[in-house]
């Protein structure tokens, strides 16, 4: 079965960045699956993988647009430390991650910088601007249920029936 629109795709990866650093994996015990076409991976790894099938195997680059965006650095700010509010100070560090609710939505923040009362917050996704390499074997390919297109994902195999969003 080749992949299309309401197929339930499971695949192995490696993904890393332009200069080799390994990002992140899904191996044979602990692969990806997913339901193709419901926007639940990024848009140019969908785009590659239609049309192929089980057992087919690929090295893909996606470029930043079609995976996490470019950089906007207007979502680069600072701010004052009182807008953590009780957030203890040990817990304020470059590198440290918050949910914060905007106009879109509850998005994650990053913090690049901690300058006394001054933190320095980053609105972009980690990997915006980065190209993503995605070594991947494609291990199988199956129509998906009518729940799992209704709900927009795959539901767990092997479960009790049961499935709660």
């Amino acid at each position: 079965m080749q992949i299309t629109d309401h197929a339930v795709v499971t695949m192995t990866y490696t993904l890393t960045d332009g200069q080799g650093n390994v990002l992140d994996q899904a191996d044979t015990s602990h692969p990806l699956t997913y339901l193709h076409g419901a926007e639940n991976i990024i848009p140019g790894l969908e785009n590659a993988l239609t049309g192929k099938q089980a057992q087919d195997s690929m090295i893909v680059t996606i470029a930043p647009e079609d995976a996490y965006g470019e950089r906007d650095d207007r979502l680069t700010q600072q701010v004052p430390r009182h807008m953590f509010g009780d957030t203890p100070t040990d817990h304020l560090f470059p590198g440290a991650q918050f949910q914060a609710q905007t106009n879109g939505g509850v998005e994650v923040i990053t913090i690049t910088a901690v300058d006394g009362d001054t933190i320095t917050i980053d609105a972009n996704h980690p990997l915006a601007g980065v190209a993503l390499t995605f070594d991947l074997t494609i291990l199988d390919v199956r129509a998906a249920t009518a729940d799992e297109i209704a709900h927009g994902h795959v539901h767990a195999a092997g479960g009790c029936g049961h499935h709660h969003h």
